[in-house]
């Protein structure tokens, strides 16, 4: 491919001078993207997301899918980025259990924060349209409490930056200078709401978010940013009613390929080749996300037959069944609460379903308890 994704320009840094990268802004040009490279795969991309979208109707409340599909997001994109929080440690942070890598679950659940934050932001006709100041302040709720906090959350890098290596003259990487970042963003920004756009939406998203990530606008959390401006810009153009998919999962398997797909726009500008990963990423998480909604749907569907079946079985047992796919993880004062009863009717709720092999006792002890929907969670954890 002979094509240029951008400039080198000189930087100085940590007392070295660098080449640092500047890209030209969107969409590519001379020559422009190849409509062969991308049709089919943008076609299956897209039936894959619209089959996401129908079989969701498969299970009684959507809220069950979106609390573990966000949830899953937010955890592998964070484990992209090194974490090493579990979804059990996840739960069980929300459950008020004791968990022991708190700065990881800490992590994931900014994330959590800033992509809901997002979300009604996006949703609400007041809100903020998606531009530099909504994804500044999803950086700000991102980073908050973090172990970013002191990288300057909320706010566009004043430094430069760099990618690999132990220091600049040696990185894999080195973004554009500071002091370019805003009219890069600000031409990002444009062409996210250009009135007329020539390119299919997920075509558009896969340039976006490689744009983005070699802008690297912050000093830190740019990875998880710019994959939450994905599922932004899938909702914001109506590509899924609800954010059901967890790309993360492909780029994590991938992360090497995602990787070196993201690097040779800038050496090759092989726009080409990043396009045609990204589409079959969407395609393949979104038949994967298809195929969990469906053993979601079977599971508790069996677990809900073999409870409506059983003559032990009270109101209290029903509600709190219905509690399970976004309570996977409790303790009698919390199913207490949640069902607004009393101790020993919450008691004989979970008792019953423990005594039908739906929930399970974690902790082997007499006092303390902690109960666990684990076949759902181990689905979840696949």
């Amino acid at each position: 491919m002979n094509r240029a994704a951008g400039s080198y320009i000189t930087s100085a840094t940590s007392g070295e001078a660098v080449q640092a990268f500047v890209p030209n802004p969107l969409p590519p040009s001379n020559p422009p993207l190849a409509p062969e490279s991308f049709v089919g795969a943008n076609r299956a991309a897209e039936l894959a997301l619209a089959r996401l979208s129908g079989v969701s109707g498969l299970v009684p409340s959507v809220d069950w899918l979106l609390y573990s599909a966000i949830r899953k997001e937010a955890l592998l994109t964070s484990q992209i980025e090194g974490t090493q929080a579990t979804l059990t440690d996840l739960f069980d942070e929300e459950a008020g259990f004791k968990v022991s890598n708190t700065d990881d679950v800490e992590e994931v659940t900014n994330y959590l924060r800033a992509f809901r934050w997002t979300q009604e932001q996006l949703r609400d006709p007041k809100g903020l349209p998606i531009s530099v100041r909504l994804l500044c302040e999803a950086h700000r709720r991102l980073l908050d409490g973090a172990r970013g906090a002191g990288k300057q959350p909320g706010e566009l890098r004043r430094s430069q930056n760099w990618i690999g290596g132990t220091r600049p003259g040696n990185a894999v990487f080195v973004p554009p200078p500071p002091e370019n970042v805003p009219t890069l963003l600000a031409d990002m920004e444009r062409f996210i709401h250009e009135a007329a756009p020539t390119l299919p939406p997920l075509v558009r998203i896969a340039l976006i978010h490689a744009q983005f990530e070699t802008i690297h606008p912050f000093l830190d959390g740019n990875g998880r940013i710019g994959r939450l401006l994905i599922a932004a810009l899938l909702e914001h153009w109506h590509l899924l009613p609800e954010p059901l998919l967890y790309l993360s999962a492909y780029l994590k398997q991938h992360q090497s390929a995602y990787y070196r797909r993201l690097s040779d726009i800038r050496t090759e500008g092989d726009w080409e080749g990043w396009v045609a990963f990204f589409l079959e990423g969407v395609a393949n998480a979104a038949s994967e996300a298809e195929l969990g909604i469906v053993a979601i749907a079977s599971l508790v569907a069996a677990d809900r037959r073999r409870l409506l079946e059983s003559p032990k079985s009270g109101p209290a047992a029903y509600r709190l069944f219905e509690r399970l796919p976004m309570m996977p993880r409790f303790n009698i004062e919390r199913v207490r609460q949640i069902l607004d009863t009393s101790f020993p009717t919450a008691s004989a709720a979970v008792n019953q379903l423990v005594d039908l092999g739906i929930v399970k006792e974690m902790t082997g002890q007499k006092k303390n308890r902690s109960y666990s929907y684990q076949a759902y969670v181990e689905l979840l954890s696949r």
